[in-house]
């Protein structure tokens, strides 16, 4: 059972910033030492799921967490908002390009472990490891066709 289980993101707020409205909530995990929450900021408008700040709230209950939330002014709301927005994502290049190589590490690293644990001939999975070598070469190859654009 992961240490993030049973997550979950309670309503804090309405606020209102640049003219639009957005609904604040508290995403609560466990990561195996205390609580930790993160704000979530959804526009009212959109279905999404919203835009994450990367302050954190620790504390040592879910409520805990919670009340440090709720107890935030609107002025320190708006506040966050704003430093997630100037944090928010902008290389998707890049980032698509660094999960595709972890996704292929991950790949190399299964087929290996099968490999060793008998489930997979070793002459196939020899080739299968040659092969994904290959296509992370390429991967790594392409990254600085990635590096500082944004999209």
């Amino acid at each position: 059972m992961s240490t993030y289980d049973e997550i979950t993101q309670p309503h804090i707020a309405t606020i209102e910033s640049d003219g639009r409205r957005y609904n604040v909530s508290c995403r609560v995990g466990f990561d195996g030492v205390e609580y930790v929450g993160r704000l979530w900021f959804a526009d009212e408008s959109w279905d999404d799921l919203g835009l994450p700040d990367r302050g954190a709230l620790p504390g040592r209950t879910k409520d805990e967490v919670l009340v440090q939330a709720r107890r935030l002014t609107t002025d320190e709301l708006v506040k966050r908002h704003r430093r997630a927005l100037s944090e928010k994502r902008r290389f998707h290049g890049l980032r698509k390009a660094t999960d595709e190589i972890l996704a292929k590490i991950r790949y190399l690293n299964q087929v290996a472990i099968s490999m060793r644990a008998g489930l997979l001939d070793v002459e196939g999975a020899a080739q299968e490891i040659d092969l994904t070598e290959k296509q992370l070469h390429a991967l790594i190859d392409r990254l600085s066709s990635f590096a500082g654009v944004e999209d």
